[in-house]
């Protein structure tokens, strides 16, 4: 045997005999080790030093100061969630419970709004607030996280900044201004752009603005990620839109909350999903996330034409009473003007501002409080968004289950919430009725359609919550259990995981979720918090250094 085999083999003896007596700081023993790659567990052990993952495998001999049998438990990176709502509800409580409890170690933000940049009264002293989205990254980090955090750049946020609520195109010297703001945020970390062009006054922009804006976040190696102008009627040419920004962007992009909406719509699944593939058999980079419901969430203020919402809240409720503009508002509603609404007995009613509304409406559908209210639905719904000086918030029962279990089977389908993180105590008073997909979305995922529906495989399932994301997002470091990653890891019983939260009752946590750690920090212990934040700002790839 040549003499350099020799000493290659003592290193390795030597190498592997130091790993087996180092003393760790934790050590995961026994358990069914999901690497994040989609490939089927391999029962071993993990060692953690400091928030890194240092060692996987055999550590019989190796002592730690704290160890974890994980026997029976499937251990796996922290879950990604791509589409969070957390940036608000943190600041209030940033143990971010009914996400930590179903194993959610990064909150990605920027559904078109992002929370900067923002302008600020200049009376306040500059360095008590953020103004920028790094400004707030780093503000909620000083308050104290328990999961990591990241955010897009949001186009809304950036339009209103520099356009307020406008409804026309940007001049040359706004989207030059527009344009800066991405850049800024872009080289402080965000993670690429977000839209949300369903609503006002994003819809209010058009495509060329988003390709402006896109190439900037392309140059910074970001995605594009969009809540589509359409999800309905109009999703044929709203998807044309997202792959047209993709292609003249030079940009991937990423489909926000993947679903038909309206069973008049459903049977364009095909045609939609065929777009896709074919865009990415062309070499576009095409991908979507989900939450598995086939319901969604938003405002019942988006059943108003978004013409009327030009000017912001105070200005349309100005407009609406104005008896020729709410009758010209009315008209186009009955009429489907551009799309039809849902019907009222699908629309279910989660909250508004007022406590006499809530006590009267929350948690009816929409055409039972029309018949309360003694007019019809639209009308109802314009006489309560007046009273209430608020969006209001409902759930749309609009999608069908066949199809989001399709889309679910995906393999370019990754997951996110797109709802806050919320206390289950305090989740009532704090947020009001809220959709489940706020405390169940993961767990139902691992447990509804993996473990009882098998539509997907648990490693599958967990690919799509970690590595599938941070590949994505080209995160460094984490989405894997691979030595030298950061130590965002889960723990849970693959046997007893399950979402328990309901329509009419959302706030209730998770349950199967026994361990979980943030940068080698246990941040859940046997399902319990300890009370401590170790989350850290994930950056972008073009972060400047």
């Amino acid at each position: 045997m040549k003499p350099w085999i020799i000493l290659f083999s003592l290193i390795l003896i030597i190498f592997g005999a130091c790993h087996e007596r180092q003393a760790y700081d934790v050590i995961i023993r026994g358990g069914d080790v999901y690497d994040g790659s989609g490939q089927a567990p391999t029962t071993t052990d993990v060692g953690i030093l400091a928030d890194t993952i240092a060692f996987i495998g055999d550590l019989s001999s190796a002592k730690a100061f704290k160890e974890i049998d994980a026997k029976g438990l499937a251990v796996a990176p922290g879950f990604i969630n791509m589409l969070s709502w957390g940036d608000r509800s943190l600041l209030m409580d940033g143990r971010s419970l009914s996400d930590i409890k179903q194993g959610v170690t990064l909150e990605i933000f920027g559904e078109g709004w992002s929370p900067g940049p923002v302008k600020r009264n200049t009376t306040i002293p500059v360095d008590s607030l953020w103004t920028t989205l790094n400004g707030y990254l780093q503000w909620l980090i000083k308050k104290g996280v328990s999961p990591n955090v990241a955010s897009f750049i949001g186009h809304t946020t950036v339009r209103h900044y520099v356009m307020e609520h406008d409804n026309r195109a940007a001049t040359p010297e706004e989207l030059d201004e527009m344009k800066e703001l991405v850049r800024q945020a872009m080289e402080e970390g965000a993670l690429g752009l977000g839209t949300s062009l369903i609503y006002a006054p994003a819809n209010y922009a058009p495509t060329k603005e988003l390709i402006e804006l896109a190439k900037v976040a392309s140059a910074y190696q970001g995605i594009y990620v969009t809540h589509m102008r359409s999800e309905s009627d109009f999703i044929l040419d709203a998807l044309n839109e997202t792959l047209r920004i993709a292609n003249e962007a030079n940009i991937p992009a990423e489909i926000y909350h993947l679903k038909i909406n309206h069973e008049r719509n459903w049977n364009k699944i095909d045609t939609v999903l065929a777009k896709i593939d074919s865009a990415q058999k062309a070499g576009l980079k095409i991908t979507a996330n989900m939450y598995p419901y086939a319901a969604s969430n938003t405002s019942l203020l988006a059943r108003l034409p978004t013409w009327v919402q030009e000017g912001g809240a105070k200005e349309m409720r100005k407009k609406l009473r104005n008896p020729a503009i709410r009758k010209k508002v009315l008209d186009e509603m009955r009429n489907g003007i551009p799309s039809k609404n849902a019907d009222p007995k699908d629309v279910m009613i989660l909250g508004f501002r007022l406590d006499s509304l809530n006590n009267l409406y929350r948690g009816k559908r929409l055409d039972e409080v029309a018949h309360i209210h003694g007019k019809d639905a639209d009308e109802t719904l314009i006489d309560l968004l007046l009273l209430d000086k608020s969006p209001a918030a409902g759930v749309y029962f609009l999608i069908s289950e066949a199809n989001m279990k399709r889309m679910l089977q995906l393999p370019y389908v990754s997951i996110g919430s797109d709802g806050a993180s919320l206390n289950e105590a305090t989740g009532l008073a704090d947020f009001g009725m809220v959709h489940p997909r706020t405390y169940g979305t993961f767990a139902r995922v691992l447990g509804k359609y993996s473990r009882e529906e098998k539509i997907l495989t648990l490693q599958e399932a967990i690919h799509r919550m970690t590595g599938l994301p941070a590949a994505r997002l080209a995160i460094a470091k984490r989405g894997l259990i691979k030595a030298g990653y950061f130590a965002d890891l889960c723990i849970f019983d693959p046997n007893t995981i399950q979402d328990n939260a309901t329509y009419e009752d959302p706030h209730r946590y998770a349950t199967g979720m026994v361990h979980v750690f943030v940068n080698g920090e246990q941040v859940l212990d046997h399902g319990e918090h300890r009370g401590i934040y170790p989350g850290r700002i994930v950056y972008g790839a073009g972060k400047k250094k």
